[in-house]
């Protein structure tokens, strides 16, 4: 058993040793300079915890923050609902569902720089697609106005990640066994019934994994909306991906960029981990029932 152990452990040390390399090495990285201010010749003074400090009391930090976690908010709360909806209304089978599948997995192929540069292209003050059919309905889509700025925003992610959604409620809802449905025929139960007691039951695993999911990637948007954008109007759309480049690259302020990428690492990490405690039992619970 104690050879099998360490037999293992040899086969994975290749891929260990990149996960270092490539994960942990950085992030130490990142730590040295988030306590250290930073100067030309790549001289180091130790500062402890100023730059912390200092980014707990900027307004700057604190609004690039809510921007972000209220751009995930609507993300979710536009994305999840629309996804589940999609799924249900698909073909369970047959050559129409394979078509539509693929179609709908189109838009996650794109790359973001091309999904950005797409959405910037349609919101041309004079030749935009998009400016061009709001104006046929009377509605001015002034990209100088947050309000639209943000719609504009929500309607690009929500085109470009919808997708995912649907395609893993999809999966989830053909992983139901068909004798669920029979028993609720049998019992006369309504559309609504079926769906609340039979189908979200056992999309719960599916719909943690698309919410981790959508929720992470959202929270670190930065090339989409920076292209479309550039964080205006203003500041209404600099989030914190943002605020992170803008100080880190722009300014060179290695010390205070470090310290945010730090807040930001503790962030993903520990929603990461408040969805893997949920996550978990509910992969069990999902494995007892199909056992049953």
């Amino acid at each position: 058993m104690i050879r099998r152990t360490a037999t293992a452990y040899l086969f994975l040390a290749p891929a260990l040793l990149i996960m270092a390399f490539c994960g942990v090495l950085p992030i130490a990285f990142v730590f040295f300079y988030s306590v250290h201010d930073v100067f030309a010749g790549n001289s180091f003074i130790f500062v402890g915890v100023t730059w912390f400090e200092q980014l707990l009391t900027s307004r700057e930090f604190w609004g690039a923050l809510a921007r972000s976690l209220g751009f995930s908010a609507l993300v979710l709360a536009i994305e999840i609902p629309l996804g589940i909806y999609i799924a249900l209304r698909l073909p369970a089978r047959g050559l129409v569902s394979s078509v539509l599948v693929v179609l709908l997995a189109i838009p996650l192929l794109a790359p973001l720089i091309v999904v950005g540069y797409l959405w910037k292209v349609l919101t041309l003050t004079e030749t935009g697609l998009l400016t061009a059919a709001a104006a046929l309905v009377g509605i001015d889509l002034d990209m100088n106005d947050p309000v639209v700025v943000w719609i504009i925003l929500l309607l690009m992610d929500a085109w470009h990640w919808t997708s995912l959604v649907v395609l893993l409620c999809f999966a989830g809802l053909r992983a139901i066994p068909d004798a669920y449905y029979q028993a609720a025929r049998i019992d006369g139960a309504s559309g609504w019934a079926v769906f609340r007691h039979i189908q979200l039951p056992k999309l719960r695993l599916v719909l943690l994994i698309a919410i981790l999911l959508r929720l992470m990637d959202s929270f670190v948007i930065y090339t989409e909306a920076y292209i479309v954008t550039r964080g205006g109007p203003g500041v209404s759309t600099t989030f914190l991906s943002h605020e992170l480049v803008q100080t880190a690259t722009i300014q060179f302020d290695l010390g205070e960029g470090g310290a945010m990428s730090v807040i930001y690492f503790l962030i993903v990490l520990a929603v990461s981990w408040a969805f893997f405690r949920l996550i978990v039992p509910a992969r069990s619970r999902a494995e007892r029932s199909a056992l049953a």
